[in-house]
């Protein structure tokens, strides 16, 4: 009888350390798949094609790879409050142009601690000013971590405004932002992840085609067919298909809190990619901001306070 306790009670004990097991695994390849796309759209923008023709490949392909789920959900899903819609909207056209016209400005080793490093704080945001949320003292710790990466990043582009990476740094501020307000849009919204996605990318898609359209058929006739399809693959299936389902099988397996404490690492790993692909050395600056933010996410995401994780 004890044998049999003991292997009824050892079964759902493997079973639950392969699904976090498996939840890691995605997370983790989740900030590779985010590592890669920064440094990738930061050379896209840089050197071959213009942001908008960039956003056409990043969402033409999420939108006809889950057009089956938008087939069913209409253009404009029953019951979808307008607020929450265009909420839900801003992290697609708005958010790449804003954010990868800020790469053209800002180099890899700012991006991170900018974009993805600033999110949370701006998702914190966003919920005590609007929804009342309230945070414990390490979380607080956490955004004031955040905080300071911003001022040693920013400040050093102040100290030399006529670079012009100012405007890079602000704008991918904005991108953040906005990334804030999906955050929160997204949770109100009732959709799943993949129909969340079909949605943006359908609408981004049809916003952007006019705009970045032309470009991108220019640069096919020109010669440059190759790079377009590198950032097909990398920006609209890796990124806009994979990278959804995989984050979306890590929080399912382990938790919101858990599945975003791997996230630090992508600034450092896109500090670390830029460096050979893109010839960016990161100064001191850069990487005390990436210390820093790498520390206050950590913190911001409640995995060090067990009592504040919910």
């Amino acid at each position: 009888m004890p044998d049999t306790v003991q292997a009824a009670t050892a079964a759902p004990a493997a079973s639950g350390d392969r699904r976090a097991l498996l939840g890691w695994i995605a997370a983790l390849v989740t900030v590779i798949i985010w590592a890669f796309w920064m440094v990738g759209t930061r050379h896209a923008v840089t050197h071959s094609l213009p942001p908008a023709a960039v956003g056409v490949v990043r969402f033409a392909i999420p939108a006809l790879l889950l057009a089956p789920i938008t087939w069913r959900m209409g253009l404009w899903p029953k019951g979808l409050p307008l607020p929450v819609g265009l909420g839900l909207l801003c992290s697609g056209a708005p958010f790449f142009l804003i954010v990868a016209t800020g790469m053209q400005f800002a180099p890899a080793a700012d991006i991170g601690p900018l974009l993805p490093g600033t999110m949370p704080l701006f998702v914190a945001l966003i919920g005590c000013l609007a929804f009342g949320d309230r945070f414990g003292r390490t979380r607080l710790v956490g955004f004031a971590m955040i905080l300071l990466a911003v001022l040693c990043i920013g400040g050093r582009s102040l100290l030399d405004a006529a670079s012009g990476t100012w405007q890079g740094h602000l704008l991918l501020l904005s991108g953040a932002c906005l990334w804030g307000i999906y955050t929160h849009a997204y949770r109100r919204s009732g959709l799943s992840a993949l129909q969340a996605a079909g949605l943006i990318g359908l609408w981004s898609m049809l916003i952007l085609v006019p705009l970045g359209g032309p470009a991108l058929a220019g640069a096919v006739a020109d010669g440059l067919a190759g790079a377009v399809i590198v950032q097909a693959v990398l920006q609209g299936f890796i990124s806009g298909v994979v990278g959804i389902v995989l984050y979306g099988f890590a929080i399912d397996r382990l938790g919101p809190s858990r599945a975003a404490a791997l996230s630090p690492l992508g600034p450092v790993l896109a500090t670390l990619i830029a460096i050979p692909v893109l010839g960016e050395i990161p100064d001191l600056a850069a990487v005390m901001g990436i210390a820093a933010v790498t520390l206050g996410v950590l913190l911001a995401s409640g995995i060090l306070s067990p009592q504040e994780r919910t």
